[in-house]
């Protein structure tokens, strides 16, 4: 006899009948269409190909080219095998200490040297995702909420929110001033709390951003400490990406700001961060919180017991990263690798009118269809992402999923996938950015896309498009990205 939804809601707990994982939301269904029909270049050539999972597997090679010249990492090989034992029993949950020292020494250089960092404020977590519920159930009650200017990834509101019961409160950003925040939307957002009787403990922002691939000058990181000092709030900055901007302006971390002779309250700044982005493993789990409150260092390190990052992968990443000469030539290649595929991809999508925000960093672009939609609603853009989805066979994320107050954006990432199938997206995008164009003007845009759209070009005129001399200009405000 199967259990009814009525059965389940009596038997089981709210949470466990929810929905606060989120996994409804268009962000996750996208996957499920890819998992349902994955493209493969031989096996299933028309399938969905992933542009909704922002993966680093852009220097794999590099990463392969270690672990074969240093077996000994690995406490499974012959050269290993006697690191075995002592890994295998190690439970003090405060790390091994030469994989804090060697991932402290990480993310100084992740962020250019610039800053340097204490192994023992380093706590350990399963991923990113473990990594901001533990400084939410650290820093907050249920009831208690964190301002978030968006658009934001859609995960947050599962990481930071369902198990804790805190709240995210949105802070406006526009695209009119390319989605930067401003202390006048902090203001609105924070007074609006205050009048909602929601007390904010705290401001979560990303730096490099996740939709947007921007990064957050000077200036800006200076007004936010201003601001987080003046209402004694938490900071809590999210740099998982800090590795991936490839070009000017170079990325700020918040550690560098608080460096600086400016007034700030120290105990109020907390870093996340992961190797999941940086290094391309978000398989291994490893997440980091880095906090300046010696009270949330230790409360965090107690609750790391529910997530510790396994031994063995201890003992590798420490091994990896203790190689200065690799750690150096990796974070250069990754760099100069994800700028070449950004500018094949920006200029390829440029060629038939498409533009995305300006950025210098992340594994995707935040692109902007808008032209695209029959209407400037959200409604219209779910339209648009189920044609590209299903008839495109392209998952990209819709901005709506970000909370993106704007319809019509949507982040594509290209760092998970090979060359060969990032042209062959590339081709599917652009073949139907034009076919759309053909079918709306003749109708003066009275319909929005033509019901029995092929994805199918002349062969020919697809390579007089590639051919074309219409590149973008040197005064492009993509190509001055580029450089």
């Amino acid at each position: 006899m199967g259990f009814t939804v009525s059965n389940q809601q009596q038997l089981l707990s709210k949470m466990a009948t929810g929905n606060g994982h989120g996994e409804n939301s268009p962000y996750f269904d996208g996957w499920k269409a890819y998992d349902s029909n994955p493209f493969h270049p031989t096996k299933n050539p028309n399938g969905v190909i992933q542009m909704g999972l922002a993966e680093n597997e852009l220097c794999f090679d590099l990463i392969e080219e270690w672990v074969l010249n240093n077996p000994e990492a690995s406490i499974c090989t012959v050269a290993g095998v006697n690191e075995f034992k002592d890994i295998a029993i190690f439970q003090d949950y405060h790390g091994l200490p030469e994989f804090r020292n060697a991932v402290a020494n990480f993310m100084g250089k992740a962020r250019g040297n610039q800053v340097t960092f204490d192994p023992d404020r380093i706590v350990m977590s399963g991923g990113a995702t473990g990594a901001h519920e533990m400084i939410a159930f650290c820093l907050a009650d249920p009831g208690d909420a964190f301002l978030v200017p968006v658009p934001y990834y859609p995960g947050f509101d599962r990481d930071l929110g369902w198990r804790t019961g805190v709240q995210l409160i949105p802070v406006a950003c526009e695209s009119s001033n390319s989605f930067k925040v401003t202390r006048a939307a902090l203001e609105a957002a924070y007074e609006k709390a205050q009048k909602d009787n929601i007390r904010v403990k705290g401001l979560l922002i990303t730096n490099p951003s996740n939709p947007l691939g921007t990064v957050l000058d000077r200036e800006t990181l200076r007004s936010l400490v201003a601001f987080i000092n003046e209402k004694k709030i938490h900071l809590v900055c999210d740099e998982i990406y800090a590795a991936t901007v490839f070009s000017q302006p170079s990325f700020i971390s918040i550690a560098e700001i608080i460096e600086e002779d400016i007034e700030c309250d120290r105990n109020l700044v907390h870093i996340v961060y992961s190797l999941s982005k940086d290094m391309g493993f978000p398989g291994f789990r490893v997440g980091i919180v880095y906090s300046y409150n010696d009270a949330v260092v230790n409360c965090a390190r107690k609750m790391s017991s529910f997530g510790l990052v396994s031994t063995q992968t201890q003992h590798l990443i420490a091994s990896m990263l203790s190689d200065n000469d690799f750690v150096d030539r990796f974070i250069a290649q990754s760099a100069k690798r994800l700028k070449a595929r950004h500018m094949r991809f920006t200029m390829g999508l440029a060629q038939v009118g498409t533009s995305c925000l300006k950025s210098n960093g992340g594994l995707f672009v935040w692109m902007d269809l808008h032209k695209l939609l029959k209407e400037q609603t959200f409604e219209a853009e779910m339209a648009l992402w189920h044609t590209i989805i299903h008839e495109v066979k392209l998952n990209v994320s819709p901005g709506s999923s970000f909370h993106c107050p704007e319809p019509g954006w949507f982040r594509v990432c290209f760092a998970n996938m090979d060359d060969k199938t990032m042209e062959i997206a590339l081709t599917r995008i652009r073949t139907f950015v034009l076919q759309d164009k053909e079918a709306v003007a003749p109708r003066k845009k009275n319909r929005f896309w033509q019901s029995n759209l092929r994805l199918s070009f002349q062969s020919r005129r697809m390579d007089d498009i590639m051919m074309s001399p219409c590149m973008m200009s040197p005064q492009s405000p993509l190509v001055r990205a580029m450089t």
